[in-house]
């Protein structure tokens, strides 16, 4: 038994057909056959033995191979399509496992052309925490530039998730307001990272984001999405809402 086999198994035991329906309603166009219904906190568990070497023939760096091998498209053409859950946790092992910098960036690079949805993509931007060790910060930064400069969707969300997980902060609020101010793309899962971004910077650095929302030129959908969601947020007084309520193009 290879070990993508037993650790599919081993998901399949973990699956919840409640949870699978729902799931399938949050990730549109997702193939809903290929989703088994493992609840997050569960596939990170099955990650975390994967990493410790939970089982006797543990091994991430084969477990990585043998998935490596699999090809997850609807077709399952060139390869065995992979579930949901084991990109999920392709992804979570790569952000788990000890390993240095740039053999987890070659891991990375490999990973994200498999996303193909917000959440497998959200899932692992959070957990690329190595990007939050000091050493890392600038290679990282210079490694995203690529993705924010891509032209598929899925590539530039990933930069835009990753700016907005680890980088918000003193040294890089004004590149990452002028970057996710900048990119043109007409995918909805860009048009809505940019949007999202824009309200945690603004959480963070309230006066130079709303000067940038005062003047942009982003497109109205994504320029008024920002605004509603930093509207939603209850760490932003009544008054600042007003106020932004007025930037809104109608």
């Amino acid at each position: 038994m290879t070990m993508r086999t037993d650790r599919l198994e081993q998901l399949r035991g973990l699956a919840e057909s409640d949870y699978r329906d729902f799931n399938c309603k949050l990730i549109p166009g997702i193939n809903k056959e290929r989703v088994l219904g493992v609840r997050v906190p569960a596939i990170r568990k099955v990650a975390k033995e994967i990493v410790k070497g939970g089982r006797e023939k543990d091994d991430w760096e084969k477990y990585l191979t043998e998935l490596e091998n699999c090809r997850p498209n609807p077709q399952g053409i060139g390869g065995t399509e992979l579930f949901y859950e084991e990109v999920m946790l392709q992804g979570m092992v790569i952000a788990a496992a000890r390993m240095e910098r740039e053999k987890r960036l070659t891991y990375i690079d490999r990973f994200v052309p498999r996303i193909d949805n917000w959440a497998v993509c959200d899932t692992f931007c959070g957990d690329l925490k190595f990007v939050d060790i000091e050493e890392n910060r600038q290679p990282v930064w210079d490694f995203l530039q690529d993705y924010l400069e891509d032209d598929r969707e899925y590539f530039i969300r990933f930069g835009i998730v990753m700016l907005m997980n680890h980088y918000i902060d003193e040294d890089h609020i004004d590149a990452i307001l002028a970057t996710v101010s900048s990119i043109r793309h007409d995918g909805y899962y860009v048009k809505m990272a940019a949007a999202w971004a824009l309200s945690m910077c603004y959480i963070a650095f309230p006066q130079k984001t709303e000067a940038l929302i005062e003047n942009n030129e982003m497109d109205d959908f994504t320029h008024n999405k920002a605004i509603q969601k930093i509207r939603e947020s209850y760490r932003v007084s009544k008054e600042d809402k007003a106020r932004l309520n007025l930037l809104k193009r109608r």
